[in-house]
């Protein structure tokens, strides 16, 4: 169903009048398929992957397509329906929680950000009216690529993911006091009269009223209806019913569609049918977004580039710099840290898709002339595109912030019978047979955070990393009567057993394997005993499962060591038949 709507949308976008023409179907998903994956595999991610692809199948590549602001303009309701999955997310309670930073930060950000932009036009000696509306378009930050780069950094969830998300959402309540601004700057502009603006601003204020209404005293029940006389095709249609119906709304009162989207999320995130929505909504959020990156790539209009190359070449740097100066300065200034306030910037730094929508208006009321539109559209789309390149250069560039050690102590003069290395989910399970017999346990851990999970559970862990020798004979490895090896790297569990058998040959060393080829890998390095951590649990499942299936249990054991048998054998043949040296050959047989 999602491949049909799209299929019909992109048809649309594709400007064809007749029946849908399946061979511009074909070359959208045949760029995002080739595109995607191979930028991906580089590290270039997967915007960038489709801006590219989009440019190369547009108007100023292959030239398949030649009217890129319709598909842009269908495709935006990707970025409509990614605000509703994240609204889904939001409790009210959360977003009540989030007020100080939607309002405080982001208004802060936004002021100082368009009073310092709107200097570059006027270093360039454009008239100030054309300067402000071309830097407060630059300050609209591009909602769908800041979320797809949060989403495929894991950061939606986290604290400062959050804050970047109210900035976002302040930015996309902006845009109306900005329109109306923009009114007001025309020439004629005196003729927006007081009781106009006021109008406006009853009918927005009604259109929210009306939607928290709906939303508080009809979703729940209609959602509770389909579910009973309703099918699967209904549940996603009336999904689909509520995000476009409130992005509707929210556009007749003269907001931004994706806030109207945002909105119905945050009133159904309580709901028991939330899950079932971000089910039925995601397919047509994911294929509509990576649609809306396609048409931003096909706009760049690489004639526009050429003629105004100086122009574009002084006003991306400039613009891009300052707007992360001054987001950089307000985080820190509001109490971010160095790393999150650097990050933020960087995601930052571009102009957005609401920058189209502000310079639209300002031509229509003759703020700034075609060519400046075009000039000013190309330079937020050069920043669109630059930003998952700055991404990439700040994730290898920025130092990583390091662990903090607070409460946690380093790993010196130990004295055990047992030296534990690791206490994840294997050490902390290994250590209670040898705790219940009283036999003292030093445990070693390279993690802070676990390092004091584990006080708050009364066990004493200290810090090190068990995979050099100084730490080794700092924890008492020398005189431990065993050392049990089971840290959360392979190579670091691969290193200790080799440095403890050679530093300690006469202390045994029990290693966890993280599979087949790893546990021959110990077996070489000296290991007294390995074992596959996945091995006896896989075994014990397959028992159960005869059981279940009502095996005579005498036939069932029987099987079990029979397998364990030859599990056994073949490990003992692979061992010691020479099989080092081609492992590559079995290696199908290693993963177990």
């Amino acid at each position: 169903m999602a491949g049909e709507a799209t299929a019909a949308l992109a048809a649309e976008a594709a400007g064809h009048g007749g029946g849908p023409d399946l061979l511009s179907v074909v070359v959208l998903l045949a760029a995002a398929v080739i595109a995607v994956p191979i930028f991906r595999k580089l590290g270039l991610g997967a915007v960038l992957g489709y801006l590219a692809a989009g440019l190369a199948i547009g108007p100023y590549g292959l030239g398949f397509f030649h009217d890129p602001q319709s598909i842009i303009h269908v495709a935006e309701l990707g970025v409509v329906l990614f605000l509703f999955v994240i609204g889904l997310e939001m409790q009210p309670s959360r977003l009540w929680a989030m007020r100080g930073e939607i309002f405080v930060l982001g208004f802060a950000q936004v002021l100082l950000a368009i009073a310092v932009l709107t200097c570059v036009g006027l270093a360039l000696g454009f008239p100030v009216a054309a300067s402000f509306v071309s830097g407060t378009g630059f300050v609209l930050t591009s909602t769908a690529i800041v979320m797809q780069m949060l989403a495929e950094r894991n950061e939606m969830a986290l604290p400062r993911g959050r804050r970047i998300i109210a900035i976002l959402l302040f930015e996309d309540l902006a845009i109306v006091p900005l329109l109306a601004l923009v009114a007001f700057l025309a020439p004629g502009g005196e003729e927006v009269t007081l009781p106009a603006r006021l109008i406006a601003i009853a009918i927005g204020l009604a259109c929210i009223g009306a939607l928290v209404l709906a939303g508080r005293y009809l979703l729940n029940p209609m959602f509770g209806l389909l579910a009973r006389f309703g099918g699967r095709e209904v549940m996603a249609a009336a999904a689909l019913l509520v995000v476009l119906g409130a992005a509707l709304l929210m556009q007749w009162g003269g907001l931004s569609m994706a806030m109207g989207a945002f909105l119905a999320g945050v009133l159904l995130s309580e709901s028991s049918f939330r899950h079932q929505l971000e089910a039925d909504v995601e397919p047509f959020r994911g294929l509509l977004l990576g649609l809306f990156f396609l048409g931003v790539g096909m706009a760049l209009d690489l004639r526009i580039i050429a003629q105004n190359w100086g122009l574009i070449a002084i006003c991306v740097p400039a613009y891009m710099i300052l707007k992360m100066l001054v987001i950089y300065g307000t985080g820190r200034v509001l109490g971010a840290g160095r790393s999150e306030a650097l990050e933020r910037a960087v995601l930052m730094a571009q102009g957005g898709e609401f920058a189209f929508v502000l310079y639209s208006s300002a031509l229509q009321v003759g703020i700034i002339s075609g060519q400046d539109n075009a000039v000013l559209t190309a330079i937020v789309i050069v920043s669109m595109a630059l930003t998952p390149l700055l991404i990439i250069l700040h994730d290898r560039l920025a130092p990583r912030p390091a662990p903090s050690l607070e409460g946690v102590e380093a790993a010196q003069g130990l004295e055990a019978r047992v030296l534990m290395i690791g206490f994840g989910r294997m050490g902390q399970i290994i250590s209670q047979p040898l705790i219940a017999r009283g036999h003292s346990i030093s445990i070693v851990e390279s993690d802070p955070q676990t390092i004091r999970d584990a006080d708050t559970m009364g066990f004493k862990v200290w810090y090190g990393d068990g995979s050099r020798l100084d730490v080794l004979h700092a924890a008492g490895a020398a005189e431990a009567k065993l050392i049990v090896a089971v840290a959360g790297d392979r190579q670091a569990v691969t290193r200790i057993v080799e440095l403890a058998k050679h530093e300690f040959p006469l202390v045994p060393v029990l290693a966890r394997a993280f599979d087949r080829e790893h546990a021959l890998d110990l077996v070489e390095a000296g290991a007294d005993y390995q074992l596959r951590e996945t091995l006896e649990s896989a075994f014990a499942m397959g028992r159960e499962a005869l059981l279940r299936l009502g095996d005579d249990p005498e036939a069932v054991e029987e099987v079990m060591e029979d397998i364990r048998g030859r599990d056994i054998k073949r490990f003992e043949m692979e061992c010691l038949g020479g099989i080092f040296a081609g492992r590559d050959l079995l290696l199908g047989n290693r993963k177990s």
